[in-house]
């Protein structure tokens, strides 16, 4: 059943958001004919439904992240390091757009945009600011970023150098997720075509110069925020994983030179069980698609590694609190499931970005699952349900349906630019909202139990003088630099987009030179042009 038919379902009917039906009850005639030892495995062993390792979190928890981004980089600097001083043991930065759309904090495209969603990072002097007094070669730092991924990780690798890390001691990932942009947020620059080139090159240049990086993370996590149900979520972007292994291959790399370093990026939402079955049949058709498809023979590479993010367009602005247990509920889900790193949102980011409040709520909420819950006490808990394992499979059934249409398509590159997974999007975002719309879904706070106050004002403060001092920054960058080494070093970028060389070595060079991340950004625009969806 297609989620858009889900609000003409009985009112006694029960389905998931994915509009799987869900039973009254459930019993051993749920999985007549079910093999246990081919569906699930041990722990640790093909194909991994039950977890990656055979121990999970007895072992050691989750990574704990809290997403931190905003204003310049010293005021996240100085987040980053509250985190950590509460507990955190992974950094995760956000960018604000003109750094994620590869423009400088003095474009013009930039005014009113600078700081305001994520921290602004125009040059290196940025990014040292930004990792100032941060032991990198102990801490494991997540970017969100894609479209400007490759310079944001060049530029953070520089800062190592010149504290004496080597690449091979840097430890973290980028989103570097292409595709997806052009399926569910926006911020892509150039045509898929000469994107994905930039993601197969910084598979090549990190296998070589970063090996513990993880260059990629394949990201439902967008596809779901931006309305897509469960099935979609891990259908799209397997989809998109699969184009990635295929793109890297025909651009010459052996699959088990790249692919131990593929990561995935998942949504954690309010229905409990099939957000674990979600993350349970991902972790298992991902198995499956890098042995029998790919012939991948590390066991490295069949590996479905993932960090969750409790779901933003789950939170509401009216009684925010209530978001502290929707929040808590997404954390147990991505536990139940088998995360590898987690963040959970702050009460209050329906109203602007987390207060330093919400952050150390959000932070102690993974802390109290993680120490008092029991959830890591035991592998995979809820193994062996009649319901958990039914819906497993139920959500696998639908998301393989998806796969099989979009190879008939060609492919996730091909499926993109014909609109599939857009229209596929927008129809199962129509039915949500019609379902709240309804009243068919209960939303505290919204469509029931409503209160009538008005929102707390205590949100996160905007630095009016934010994009002066920013802008003043990277004149001064510019004024001081030696420009005709700039110049040079853009010239040999340049001259690597219109040929072979891997794009991240000149890029480098141009970037320690003080090169702007507008400037790379540029030269490349040049070349590739930019990508406009109509046309």
């Amino acid at each position: 059943m297609s989620a858009a038919q889900s609000s003409d379902k009985p009112a006694n009917e029960r389905v998931t958001d994915s509009g799987i039906t869900i039973d009254q009850v459930y019993g051993p005639e749920a999985l007549d004919g079910w093999d246990p030892d081919s569906q699930l495995g041990a722990p640790g062993t093909y194909p991994y439904t039950r977890g990656i390792r055979p121990d999970m979190y007895r072992g050691r928890l989750w990574t704990m992240r809290q997403y931190a981004g905003f204003g310049t980089a010293e005021s996240t600097n100085e987040r980053f390091k509250f985190l950590l001083g509460a507990g955190q043991t992974g950094l995760s930065c956000a960018f604000d757009l003109p750094t994620q759309m590869g423009y400088d904090s003095d474009h013009p495209r930039s005014e009113g945009e600078v700081g305001k969603v994520g921290v602004a990072i125009d040059t290196l002097e940025d990014m040292r600011l930004l990792l100032a007094g941060l032991p990198l070669d102990e801490v494991s730092t997540s970017m969100t970023i894609n479209a400007t991924g490759a310079i944001l990780l060049l530029l953070y690798q520089l800062v190592g150098e010149e504290n004496g890390i080597s690449g091979d001691k840097l430890n973290g990932t980028i989103q570097n997720d292409i595709l997806k942009e052009y399926v569910a947020r926006g911020t892509y620059i150039y045509p898929p075509r000469p994107s994905m080139r930039l993601v197969t090159d910084t598979f090549a240049y990190c296998a070589e110069h970063i090996p513990n990086w993880n260059t990629i993370s394949i990201s439902g996590y967008h596809i779901r925020e931006a309305g897509s149900t469960a099935v979609q979520e891990i259908a799209f972007t397997i989809a998109n994983g699969i184009a990635y292994v295929e793109a890297a291959i025909a651009a010459g790399l052996d699959v088990d030179e790249f692919a131990p370093r593929l990561s995935f990026f998942w949504n954690a939402h309010n229905n409990l069980f099939e957000e674990v079955a979600k993350y349970r049949a991902a972790r298992r058709m991902w198995a499956k698609i890098m042995t029998e498809r790919f012939g991948a023979k590390d066991k490295k590479s069949t590996l479905l590694r993932f960090h969750t993010q409790t779901g933003g367009s789950t939170l509401t602005a009216q009684q925010p609190e209530n978001n502290i247990v929707r929040v808590t509920i997404q954390a147990m889900a991505a536990a139940f499931g088998g995360t590898q790193s987690l963040h959970t949102n702050g009460f209050d980011e329906a109203l602007g970005l987390p207060t330093e409040k919400a952050a150390k709520i959000a932070l102690r909420t993974q802390q109290i699952v993680g120490f008092e819950s029991g959830i890591a006490d035991t592998v995979d808990p809820l193994a062996g349900s009649w319901f958990v394992e039914s819906l497993t499979d139920a959500v696998e059934a639908g998301a393989w349906e998806y796969l099989g249409r979009i190879d008939e398509l060609g492919g996730a590159v091909e499926a993109i630019e014909g609109q599939f997974m857009q229209q596929e999007i927008e129809q199962a975002a129509y039915a949500y909202a019609k379902d709240i719309d309804s009243g068919h879904k209960v939303v505290v706070g919204v469509n029931r139990f409503v209160d009538d106050v008005e929102a707390p004002n205590d949100v996160f403060p905007i630095d009016a003088e934010l994009q002066r001092s920013q802008v003043a920054r990277v004149g001064r960058v510019r004024a001081e630099r030696d420009q005709n080494g700039v110049d040079a070093a853009l010239a040999d970028v340049e001259a690597a987009a219109r040929g072979t060389q891997n794009l991240l070595v000149p890029m480098k060079v141009a970037l320690s030179r003080m090169a702007t991340l507008g400037e790379v950004s540029d030269v490349l625009r040049g070349v590739f042009g930019e990508f406009h969806p109509n046309g």
